[in-house]
């Protein structure tokens, strides 16, 4: 038996290794879904945002929770924590409710028997999606649609060629575009995201394809690569931080051989060109519109 902590918050157990760190947001931490039924003694869960991956990650703690044992969930009053409660009783539980610093926590202990588990499992996992023609899991970045920074820069990129990386890489959708090209002999996909990596593994079944679970941020850099494309992510933990995008940049040009060029797309507010020049040698605008801008930049 273990207690687990499902989350990012860096919270300290004492002694060390008391308890077992599961988040597909961190890479190499355990899967929560692959944890034995009945198998945890307690568990702490910091809650998604998301309606279906709150209920899918609730549902996997409860269900790897041993009869007896305690689950104490928290999440902020306005992402996801003034539900949390009426959550939790549609499976069945009695619930403790507290609240302290915009956020709310809930306690509960699992009985004999809870309700809705399955569904709740069954609507948050790994899926076909309907009109998307491609696998992916509610948690993932525009898990359901294609977004629409990714679809411009497909549009506008040309064929490429060699051997490049999807930096954030998402289910596989640019990945997808990007192996039309008959002259790109490798492809790297790289996401922070675990479902993301298991849905573009699915989804670009592509010999020229390798996939990585890694945090692009502290990727090991050869700069042998002849490509890159990326839209990179600029929330981390539901907050705007723009250093995400500014690193994802010096980090392609590190991977970038001499002459390797970088296709960016980007929302239209976040300040990137100066991050752009200063790591590029050629910086060229290509589309400024519906709200993204796109760059080719030439190391």
């Amino acid at each position: 038996m273990t207690d687990i902590l499902y989350g990012r918050p860096p919270l300290v157990f004492d002694p060390p290794g008391a308890a077992t760190q599961t988040s597909p947001l961190i890479p190499g931490s355990t899967a929560l879904e692959t944890l034995p039924d009945g198998s945890v003694e307690a568990a702490m869960v910091y809650a998604p945002p998301g309606v279906l991956e709150r209920r899918y990650t609730l549902a996997q703690a409860l269900r790897a929770l041993q009869v007896g044992g305690r689950l104490d969930v928290m999440a902020p009053k306005d992402r996801g924590g003034s539900r949390l409660k009426k959550e939790l009783e549609a499976f069945g539980l009695e619930v403790g409710e507290s609240a302290k610093a915009h956020h709310r926590r809930c306690v509960v202990v699992k009985p004999e028997t809870l309700s809705g588990i399955e569904a709740a499992i069954g609507a948050g996992s790994l899926q076909p999606v309907e009109g998307l023609e491609a696998w992916s899991q509610p948690g993932v970045f525009a898990w359901d649609r294609i977004d629409a920074g990714s679809a411009q820069l497909a549009a506008h990129m040309p064929a490429l060629k060699g051997a490049g990386a999807d930096l954030g890489c998402g289910y596989g959708a640019l990945a997808t575009a990007v192996l039309r090209s008959g002259a790109v002999t490798a492809l790297r996909l790289i996401d922070l995201d675990r479902r993301a990596v298991e849905a573009a593994r699915r989804n670009v079944e592509d010999p020229r394809a390798t996939f990585e679970w890694a945090d692009v941020r502290t990727l090991e850099a050869a700069g042998d690569l002849d490509f890159i494309v990326s839209n990179p992510p600029f929330h981390d933990g539901g907050a705007e931080d723009r250093r995400l995008g500014q690193a994802f940049i010096k980090k392609a040009a590190e991977m970038l051989r001499k002459g390797g060029t970088l296709w960016l797309v980007a929302n239209r507010h976040l300040p990137y060109e100066n991050e752009l020049k200063t790591a590029f040698r050629r910086v060229t605008p290509i589309t400024d519109g519906g709200g993204y801008k796109l760059f080719e930049a030439v190391k």
